[in-house]
């Protein structure tokens, strides 16, 4: 684990910046139930600006479909990566999306559905290429969900498993936020930016590292190990760091507008 500031660095007028987050857990607390979770109006509206002082360089990278992303920053029409980059638009809007052969799918769907039915109050959640465990209401079956996951990816070895903030996932390999980031960053709008990174779970950690090679600015939302150089305590604490953040920009850009009017007009003189 790296030396951990519990602050994080003002951002420089010089550079350019591509901005990621994380939803669950960083952009929105966390609820019991995953189709509970919800973005303030508020945070929406600083998204929005944060992503027009970036020239569109902002984007989504979560566990959830890209259905549930966009229902979550409507009116918003961000770029985005779902599934942990299983499906992603990039910044033109074209979408990529894996998906498992529908025997495999439909086979992993019927086993997961029984076993995870022998187990109250746990939740299945297919993704259509992957298939979240969750257990928040019933910490109690932790081992059992892990030991299902784990029978399950000796059956299907195209999948992976991902641990999360009480819940499993089953992906498939070679997927991750990691490598979701890297294929944003070979792209307009956000080739040649800084990467600033901001997530909560050890599904981020993928996401960390691509932004520590890149000398990009990673950060890690709440307790725990972590790849991240920085660190913020909560959600409420990103959502002030991105309000803090906004006022920085805005202050540049117009500190930069009124350089350049005088400039012109010195040299007009």
């Amino acid at each position: 684990m790296k030396n951990q500031n519990e602050s994080v660095p003002p951002l420089s007028a010089s550079k350019k910046y591509a901005f990621f987050f994380d939803v669950d857990g960083t952009l929105a607390a966390i609820q019991s139930r995953p189709d509970q979770v919800f973005i303030p109006q508020q945070v929406i509206a600083n998204l929005k600006r944060l992503a027009q002082l970036s020239e569109g360089a902002l984007a989504l990278v979560s566990g959830r479909p890209m259905s549930e992303l966009d229902a979550l920053v409507s009116p918003l029409h961000l770029p985005l990566a779902g599934v942990h980059g299983a499906e992603r638009r990039d910044g033109e809007g074209n979408i990529e999306r894996l998906s498992l052969p529908d025997e495999v799918a439909a086979s992993l769907s019927a086993l997961l559905s029984e076993a995870m039915a022998k187990l109250p109050d746990t939740q299945l959640e297919p993704k259509g290429m992957a298939f979240a465990l969750h257990y928040r209401r019933a910490e109690h079956h932790q081992q059992a969900v892990l030991a299902l996951a784990e029978e399950t990816i000796a059956r299907f070895p195209m999948l992976v498993l991902q641990p999360g903030k009480c819940v499993v996932e089953l992906k498939p390999k070679g997927v991750s936020k990691g490598a979701a980031i890297e294929a944003f960053m070979q792209q307009a709008p956000f080739v040649d930016r800084t990467p600033v990174f901001i997530g909560d779970d050890l599904t981020d950690e993928a996401g960390f590292r691509v932004i520590n090679t890149r000398e990009g600015v990673a950060i890690k939302v709440g307790e725990g190990e972590t790849q991240a150089p920085w660190r913020l305590a909560d959600v409420p604490a990103v959502h002030h760091w991105l309000e803090q953040t906004l006022l920085q920009l805005d202050q540049d850009e117009t500190t930069s507008v009124r350089s350049k009017g005088y400039e012109s007009l010195s040299s007009r003189i």
